[in-house]
């Protein structure tokens, strides 16, 4: 390529790039998304077509990206875990992140139709995203556990506070009201008390989000090939990371 006299301005790029041997996670969350699911619709308190499309895109992401060790996703977030050793894009985190959410982002238009057939999307919606190097397996763990932790306090709340609204026809403010200082254990007496809902028997893909991984499968000829697996379950004990040992084990 020529050289010009504006070739200069290059010189005030920065690059940073991820520390060596790290686990680098790409969290994914929606921008304003409540507007968003407001707008379009989507069932209180969770939206399985809603939860399903998110998955779909999480799984373009892995097909492209197959460093990438394992997913998981809640709500309107998804965290990407690439394995330690990755050397995507020299471990660039500007390119690593933009290039994760852009496709996530995209995937989320492209697929809207087959999940939301009956609603056309009023506006685009927007997502922002992070990256967070964490230089232990047991770090990694505690974080992907932080994240599941939170889908059930989440979701213990919002199944509890709009049983409240949809089924008993009280205002948001006061189930706001009746909620505030309440207890996981006051919350579960409500649902079971009130509406006859055993929380523990809700969809685990409400109560514990949506894992992803890669699994070593036999195809037709024979040949092993890796397909993507998910799951709704508890990953915050170790019967799941004794059962796919191959997450935190060697690095490629």
């Amino acid at each position: 390529m020529a050289k010009s006299s504006f070739e200069y301005v290059r010189k005030f790029e920065t690059e940073e790039r991820c520390l060596p041997n790290t686990w680098i996670v790409v969290r994914i969350d929606g921008k304003g998304f409540h507007k968003f699911a407001d707008a379009h619709g989507y069932e209180k308190p969770n939206d399985k077509r809603g939860l399903d499309l998110m998955t779909r895109c999480a799984k373009c992401v892995m097909d492209e990206f197959r460093d990438i060790k394992i997913a998981y996703g809640q709500s309107d977030e998804y965290s990407f875990v690439f394995k330690k050793d990755t050397n995507l894009y020299n471990r660039r985190s500007v390119k690593i992140m933009t290039n994760v959410n852009s496709l996530f982002a995209s995937s989320f238009v492209y697929f809207w139709s087959e999940y939301f057939a009956e609603t056309k999307m009023a506006y685009p919606p927007a997502f922002d995203a992070r990256i967070v190097l964490y230089p232990t397996n047991k770090n990694l763990r505690d974080y992907l556990s932080w994240r599941q932790a939170d889908v059930h306090v989440n979701n213990l709340y919002n199944t509890t506070f709009w049983s409240l609204v949809l089924k008993k026809g009280i205002s948001n403010a006061e189930a706001e009201e009746r909620l505030q200082r309440t207890l996981a254990s006051d919350k579960n007496e409500i649902l079971f008390s009130e509406f006859n809902i055993n929380y523990n028997n809700e969809p685990e893909m409400f109560r514990k989000g949506t894992t992803l991984i890669w699994k070593k499968e036999n195809s037709e000829n024979r040949k092993c090939v890796q397909e993507l697996a998910v799951f709704h379950c508890d990953i915050i004990k170790d019967k799941f990371w004794n059962e796919h040992e191959d997450i935190l084990g060697p690095y490629s």
